[in-house]
């Protein structure tokens, strides 16, 4: 940090990250001149074989060549491992040798080139060993030769012309007045890094048709990444040693914090509704909105035996079956509906796994046990999906008897309002009514799926009173404070654990931007070294590391001043960024509208310390929340496995029977007791 400036442009890689691939290339290049000085050596005074002399001229420029790379990687990591992640002044001369270990590429590809001319023309009559030892030199340099054209590639940054320096540093808050010039060139640069999202965003799509829609979602997901990155000079390593020390401190924390107190029922829930009841019902809803996934959930829960059940099934003519099951030419993802939920064919009243942006897979069927016509709503599963998830502006969506403002997430909203239209348009509703009019409404997801049916059910609230969603591991940036509160009759949201998406939203992300910015600022070690430890901590467990900082020594009343480190971070002031020593909100700070979780929530999470071993047992407790407390992003190694629909699934099931769930299947007999 801030992004190396070499070859008049900037990249996307610091001046403290050339330590490991430094090491690497080092470690290599000693173990190639060892064996190329054993080689000389065996053959020095005796090279009795065709092409003596070239072969003879090529051990020695091979061996000064490799020197000469020796010495320049040494001096390059040396220089790489000095300073901090903000203090880049002892890391001035990094440009210097980078220009230095470029230019020897040019020797180094005029001796590969020498050592395979010789192989193909001069070494007949030479020792096998010989030929063999040159063949793998050769090799070796063009392999280093193509891994580095890759790594420039890789590190290349198409907006990397060097910024401009800002002129004098304002006190942050206080605008300042920029010039016709300075207001166009913003402008331009703005422009520019859409285009480059967009292009990015098409390359990664490559595959989906680029119609109208898709280009629509492309534009707006790059406006959206392209205001998020603008304003830092931060590197990727910078972000990940940030992750680091954040997840330490917040662990810190966590450790030293005061127990919370269990409460027994939801706030806004009916007094007989307590929360063991909602437990069971969560757990019974989670297995449809899992079965929706279609066969690849199926598969992945059931590694053994998934495949030999689904294989009589996949390719089975059903002929009388596709009027209701779309986009399942197989269909092997209603075979997996059927073992996942145990209904008959019968009790389907409508299956889709069509998918298209802003259009998701959902099923609709007559749940018997409980006596509710259910609408499952299937989870990012495709390109497609993901692009929904990431329409995250805000679409207003304005509900009758509702006060306040009333938004949602965009892609999600239009999710919600294509299966809305399905349901009640098309008539699915009204046939399953007509079968069992006694049934009440019940509608569920997972991930994307959860946010589609939240909002699918503020719509249809008002033509069915009595519905009920359960809403497991939504979309934290999802509803409007007036919706989240509106939707608390009737929606329970279920988290597990650190799982990283309920906390997901745009201000939830500016605040972790901003925390990312404060901690690496502060912190006066160098990057290899954090990221060493971060990465023996995240393997190993341990203490968190105390981490000195260069506020360790300063006076309480300079905090509310900001460092010129943080400073130096900073492209541009942003909106969203405020001095580094506040810890305000993140509705606060961020210029994003606030979006929440659905309904009331209930946390789930693990008894016990945060790192067991493979046979130890797992307990869970279960407690009402509410969406404040998700208003920040918590790193954990967790943060994506307790999103996962199977995990969900399990902790629910651990918490509504007697069934003991443990990390390994040999430990299953162990005895262990749920909490609520």
């Amino acid at each position: 940090m801030p992004g190396l400036v070499v070859f008049g442009r900037r990249w996307g890689i610091a001046s403290d990250d050339l330590v490991f691939p430094g090491c690497f290339e080092l470690f290599v290049r000693v173990l190639w001149w060892i064996g190329t000085m054993i080689l000389y050596t065996y053959h020095r005074g005796h090279f009795d074989c065709n092409g003596r002399g070239v072969l003879h001229s090529y051990l020695v420029g091979l061996l000064v060549v490799l020197a000469l790379i020796i010495l320049s990687l040494l001096a390059i990591v040396y220089v790489s491992a000095r300073g901090t992640i903000t203090n880049s002044g002892p890391r001035r001369s990094i440009p210097a040798l980078v220009y230095l270990r470029a230019l020897l590429y040019l020797p180094e590809l005029v001796w590969a080139c020498l050592g395979a001319v010789w192989v193909s023309d001069d070494s007949q009559g030479c020792d096998p060993a010989t030929v063999g030892a040159v063949i793998a030199a050769v090799v070796a340099s063009w392999i280093i030769l193509l891994f580095t054209g890759v790594g420039v590639v890789f590190v290349f940054d198409p907006l990397g012309n060097p910024r401009p320096q800002p002129a004098a540093m304002e006190p942050l808050g206080v605008p300042d007045m920029q010039s016709s010039e300075g207001t166009q060139f913003l402008f331009t640069a703005r422009s520019l890094a859409v285009k480059v999202w967009e292009s990015r965003l098409r390359l990664l799509c490559c595959c989906l048709p680029q119609d109208e829609s898709h280009r629509a979602a492309f534009s707006s997901i790059a406006q959206l990444f392209s205001r998020f990155f603008s304003d830092t000079d931060l590197v990727p390593s910078d972000i990940a040693a940030g992750l680091a020390l954040l997840h330490q401190e917040q662990d810190k924390m966590e450790q030293s914090r005061d127990p919370e107190v269990i409460i027994d029922h939801s706030p806004s829930s009916p007094i007989g509704e307590d929360l063991e009841t909602e437990l069971e019902k969560a757990a019974h809803c989670m297995q449809f909105a899992a079965a929706a996934y279609g066969w690849p959930l199926y598969i992945y829960s059931n590694l053994l035996t998934g495949p030999c059940k689904l294989s009589g099934d996949c390719c089975r003519s059903r002929a009388g079956e596709y009027d209701i099951v779309g986009g399942d030419h197989l269909g092997c993802h209603f075979s997996s509906i059927l073992l996942s939920t145990g209904l008959q064919y019968r009790d389907f009243i409508y299956v889709s796994f069509h998918n298209q942006i802003y259009e998701i897979p959902f099923f609709v069927a007559l749940d018997h046990k409980r006596e509710a016509v259910l609408v499952a709503v299937r989870g990012t599963l495709s390109l497609k999906d993901v692009l929904t998830d990431l329409s995250a502006e805000c679409e207003n969506l304005p509900v009758e008897g509702v006060s306040g403002a009333c938004y949602a997430h965009k892609g999600i909203c239009q999710a919600a309002n294509y299966i809305y239209k399905k349901l009640v348009n098309d008539g699915i509703l009204n046939q399953a009514f007509n079968i069992a009019p006694e049934y009440k409404l019940v509608i569920t997801g997972h991930s994307l799926g959860a946010g589609t049916a939240s909002v699918l059910a503020v719509l249809l609230r008002s033509s069915f009173p009595t519905l009920q969603c359960y809403s497991f591991s939504p979309p934290g940036g999802l509803l409007s404070k007036a919706l989240a509160d509106y939707s608390k009759d009737f929606v329970v949201s279920v988290v597990l654990g650190k799982d990283l998406v309920p906390r997901l939203s745009i201000p939830n992300m500016e605040d972790l931007k901003r925390k990312i910015l404060k901690i690496v600022s502060n912190c006066s070690k160098p990057k290899y070294r954090i990221l060493l430890q971060g990465c023996w901590y995240e393997l190993f467990g341990g203490d968190p590391d105390d981490f000195p900082t260069e506020m360790d020594d300063r006076r309480e009343e300079e905090l509310s001043q900001p460092l010129l480190g943080e400073e130096s971070l900073m492209i541009r002031h942003s909106s969203s960024y405020q001095s580094l020593a506040s810890d305000d909100s993140p509705a606060h700070t961020a210029a994003h509208l606030p979006l929440f979780l659905p309904g009331r929530v209930l946390h789930i999470t693990e008894d016990g310390p945060s790192r067991r071993s493979c046979f130890s047992q797992v307990r869970y407790r279960a407690d009402w929340s509410n969406e404040m407390a998700f208003r920040s992003i918590l790193i954990s190694p967790r943060m994506l496995a307790d999103h996962m629909p199977d995990a969900v699934l399990r902790a629910l099931s651990s918490l509504t029977t007697d069934k003991p769930y443990s990390l390994c299947p040999s430990s299953l007999n162990n005895s262990q007791h749920h909490s609520i």
